[in-house]
């Protein structure tokens, strides 16, 4: 995976919704997802531990491009899935991937059209969305945010709009590996639900630009084209313009 964000292709990142062009409900569901997060992260610390060492722990040596935990986890309630791994020298110490299942999409959501296909996706109950990459630093914290091309994770290839629906349909709810670390990503993919979807949009318009410099490639198979878009996060400069704005409303 190239560590060099400047190669991504020249498709503008349109900036997430402003905390302040948000409704007063969704910025009161996004603060109280900080607080969760945020106590999950103080249940880690309390324990002396953290996010990812709670991911690696028990799992021998931290190989890169094997999946942490050994066979993902997945909720089977919820029917979402993730895993940590590595594979970049940037600095990064991994990142997790995540993902929606076909049970719990709408019934209308259909994957995309117009694409080569030139290699399966995973069709009928196998379906599955991926919905966003989460970069972690090396204390275990968030570092940034970043979409990827199909061919990363071997999903099925949904639109934006469609992959946006899913967002709130993320939960983790059970105690493998770590309590504490599923409440954390659960509420983590909340707080930044708005930076998620601008990187999604982004992607698509990456994909179609992709696309028509290379007509007649699969583009979402395309190895040259790995990571569509990244996002730099500041977890509590991101809280606080929230705190701001909802205590200007109580």
């Amino acid at each position: 995976m190239s560590s060099d964000w400047s190669a991504l292709p020249q498709v503008p990142l349109q900036p997430p919704e402003a905390a302040a062009t948000l409704d007063a409900a969704e910025r009161a569901a996004l603060l109280d997802a900080a607080g969760r997060q945020r106590q999950a992260l103080q249940a880690l610390s309390r324990g002396g531990t953290n996010v990812v060492a709670e991911i690696l722990k028990g799992q021998g040596t931290f190989y890169e491009m094997n999946h942490f935990p050994e066979g993902d986890v997945f909720d089977d309630q919820s029917h979402c899935q993730y895993y940590y791994h590595a594979h970049r020298e940037d600095g990064e110490h991994g990142h997790f991937h995540t993902f929606v299942r076909r049970p719990v999409m709408p019934a209308d959501m259909r994957p995309s059209a117009g694409f080569a296909h030139t290699e399966p996706w995973p069709e009928g109950d196998d379906e599955l969305a991926h919905l966003i990459c989460i970069s972690m630093d090396s204390w275990g914290l968030p570092a940034g945010l970043f979409a990827t091309n199909r061919w990363v994770t071997d999903q099925t290839w949904y639109s934006a709009e469609d992959s946006i629906r899913l967002l709130d349909a993320f939960a983790v709810d059970h105690a493998r590996p770590n309590l504490a670390v599923n409440q954390w990503l659960t509420q983590f993919m909340r707080l930044y639900r708005p930076q998620i979807a601008a990187l999604l949009r982004h992607r698509d318009r990456v994909i179609a630009a992709w696309q028509q410099a290379h007509p007649g490639q699969d583009v979402l198979e395309d190895r040259t084209l790995e990571i569509t878009g990244y996002l730099a996060v500041d977890t509590q400069g991101w809280i606080s313009e929230l705190e701001v704005l909802v205590a200007t409303e109580a």
